[in-house]
């Protein structure tokens, strides 16, 4: 389980982010960065009993600054992705691990141009599907409804009209669940993410037939 002394050290950090500080407790870092891994293999763990993923991969904690007007060096969380293996599984797990903004997340988050199109003209034929995960009460319970950025107006190619409009305009098809620091701290929480996590993948499935035949239902992988 996740202790109180990773928290405490991820809000010291984000209070202190700048390299001397980082330098001076390194190896106190690749402590607590070593034992969250082993959560996070857990989960992974737990996860593979049912679905075939790739390697965790686990994030770095320095920030990529070259692009952002936030030149602090250091991320203030622990976060892990666990992707699906093979052609035709898509889609994945993430894992956000930060005091008081902690979250679960599953899905296809900025899909490339191709699969945003297929899964468009998916919605445009035929929604029924997406509908019946997000009204599902257990489904909606834990995972609510999609998150993320939708585009101000209709897709280019797209009927601005359409019944499905909402859904079209979605630049990502993702789902998160936030966490409260007692959830992450709790010794149930490596049990709870693979609970919540399986609940999803029929979702993951559902998109991974969709991405892998053409429009008429035929598998091109």
């Amino acid at each position: 389980m996740i202790t109180s002394e990773v928290l405490d050290f991820l809000i010291t950090l984000s209070k202190n982010n700048n390299r001397d500080w980082f330098e001076s407790k390194k190896e106190i870092f690749k402590i607590h960065q070593a034992f969250t891994k082993e959560v996070f293999e857990l989960v992974q763990l737990g996860m593979s009993a049912t679905d075939n993923l790739d390697k965790l991969k686990m994030y770095r904690i320095y920030r990529d600054v070259r692009f952002s007007k936030d030149k602090t060096p250091y991320k203030d969380y622990f976060s892990a992705a666990l992707s699906r293996s093979g052609s035709a599984l898509r889609g994945g797990y993430y894992i956000h691990l930060k005091p008081d903004a902690a979250f679960l997340a599953v899905g296809f988050w900025e899909p490339n141009k191709e699969d945003l199109f297929r899964i468009r003209k998916e919605i445009e034929q035929d929604a029924t599907d997406f509908h019946a995960f997000l009204k599902g009460a257990s489904f909606k319970k834990t995972w609510g409804s999609f998150s993320g950025e939708t585009l101000k107006t209709s897709p280019k190619g797209f009927d601005k009209e359409h019944s499905e409009i909402e859904l079209l305009r979605r630049k990502n098809f993702v789902f998160v669940k936030t966490l409260t620091n007692a959830e992450i701290l709790s010794a149930d929480f490596v049990g709870n993410t693979i609970k919540d996590f399986n609940q999803a993948r029929p979702f993951l499935d559902l998109m991974s037939d969709i991405l892998t035949t053409d429009i008429n239902g035929q598998p091109f992988v």
